[in-house]
């Protein structure tokens, strides 16, 4: 299968409601699912050689949802920009698991950097039980502590309206602030790059970012003390969650650093740590060790 399948899924917000895109690989019919979420400012086919590799050593019995996050890829945007905060993803990713639970009977999670932080709100919260509960759980370079160091260096470009002439050149941009997530090839970083821009509208080969500017406003909002403050509450669902987990970790990562990534292994769900050399924040999941220990996981 070398193309997803595009799907809509309406969702209720503080306005209007909004639609949620998600793509889906595998047969339809498939009873395990492998739900991937992204980081921050990226969109669901970020996930395209994970969920391939899936999909084919699955045999035919699994099934990957990648859902662009509401205000990314193929997603609405949302009318008030403070609504750009975990708890509205989470309730988004509620409304899809419900959507899903038919024809799930096994059901996993992957979910890189705010991703993961959504998948642990998700399956930290007994009080709001899941139609099917998270079996497998993989944490991609994040935790319940997140360094301040990394959240500045975010704040700097997340947010920046920019246009490009070509979409070579907005690969060449991206490149300039996401040299942590590690080696890639030219070929690799263009196709990962292919999805993260759009077209401008009425300009031939013109192509800005495929997310809304707003998703900076609760971001750059955020002070050191807030996010101390919210640590405490990330480590509740962490120490709640019930599904056999995975941490990724970037060796040179500047998000989840060793010793938060220790104590994730040490409590709660004791947490598998895996590091790979030569990647910071965050392995892109297509570097075929990153694949492979990930599928192993998934699929034992």
């Amino acid at each position: 299968m070398s193309e997803p399948k595009l799907n809509y899924l309406p969702c209720v917000d503080s306005g209007a409601g909004h639609r949620m895109a998600f793509w889906e690989w595998g047969p339809a019919d498939a009873d395990h699912v492998v739900v991937c979420v992204h980081g921050l400012s990226r969109q669901g086919r970020d996930f395209d050689v994970l969920a391939q590799s899936l999909v084919a050593k699955g045999g035919g019995a699994v099934r990957v949802i990648c859902p662009d996050v509401v205000g990314r890829g193929k997603s609405d945007w949302l009318t008030d920009p403070l609504g750009y905060q975990i708890p509205t993803y989470a309730a988004d990713m509620f409304t899809l698991l419900e959507h899903l639970k038919l024809a799930t009977r096994v059901l996993d999670w992957v979910g890189t950097s705010m991703g993961g932080l959504i998948g642990m709100a998700v399956c930290g919260q007994a009080q709001f039980p899941l139609p099917v509960p998270v079996r497998r759980l993989v944490l991609n370079d994040v935790g319940p502590v997140i360094q301040w160091d990394s959240i500045v260096r975010i704040g700097q470009y997340l947010g920046r309206v920019v246009q490009f002439d070509s979409l070579q050149q907005a690969a060449d941009a991206m490149w300039a602030v996401s040299t942590t997530f590690g080696p890639h090839t030219p070929a690799q970083w263009l196709e990962l790059s292919r999805y993260m821009v759009k077209s401008v509208q009425g300009m031939e080969r013109a192509v800005t970012l495929h997310y809304d500017p707003a998703i900076a406003v609760p971001f750059g909002a955020m002070t050191q003390e807030a996010a101390m403050q919210g640590e405490a509450v990330l480590w509740q669902l962490y120490d709640s969650i019930a599904s056999q987990t995975l941490l990724l970790r970037g060796a040179q990562s500047d998000l989840l650093s060793p010793q938060t990534a220790r104590m994730m292994a040490g409590r709660g769900p004791r947490a598998r740590l895996v590091e790979f050399d030569g990647v910071g924040h965050a392995p892109t999941l297509i570097a075929v060790d990153q694949v492979a220990t990930v599928t192993d996981f998934l699929l034992a």
